[in-house]
């Protein structure tokens, strides 16, 4: 059985989240700086629940060997269709390598389920950090008001 505890650099481990994760996720969510000014609705009633984590492959990057530290970010893997639902990382960790070593959990538990691609459908900011990592623009979706208020990129990691 694989492990659900993922061991990485400086003390931060990856490991699946579990229901009692539900409300430090959508603190998370909410609390994005990314998602302020013009996107802060899409956001403001979101919530990450229990039900959604034991139905979707959701990872966090947690401080500490035992991965009962400070939440530092998570994503979320559906795999049917694939796609990475979600993917946060805690405002002041953002830039520290953290979203990235999340992208490569993805990829691996991509490759895993025997998937060939994820599709993303990207924040507008975020495109940037979803290219630098490997994400191949392949289109844009459009707005879906009200949930949705303006056009995003899509964008898809193959999977080697």
């Amino acid at each position: 059985m694989k492990s659900l505890i993922t061991p990485v650099r400086g003390g931060t481990v990856v490991r699946r989240a579990v229901a009692r994760d539900a409300k430090r996720l959508t603190r998370l969510v909410r609390g994005s700086r990314a998602y302020e000014g013009q996107y802060a609705a899409m956001v403001a009633d979101y919530r990450v629940g229990p039900d959604y984590i034991e139905t979707h492959q959701v990872f966090v990057a947690v401080e500490g060997d035992e991965g009962a530290g400070r939440v530092l970010g998570f994503y979320s893997l559906v795999l049917t269709p694939p796609e990475l639902d979600l993917l946060f990382v805690e405002d002041g960790m953002q830039g520290r390598g953290i979203g990235r070593l999340l992208v490569e959990h993805m990829k691996s538990e991509a490759r895993t389920a025997g998937l060939d691609r994820v599709r993303v459908v990207s924040h507008p900011p975020a495109e940037g950090f979803y290219r630098s990592v490997g994400a191949l623009h392949t289109g844009t979706a459009p707005a879906n008001p009200p949930a949705v208020a303006w056009d995003r990129p899509e964008l898809e990691f193959p999977i080697p």
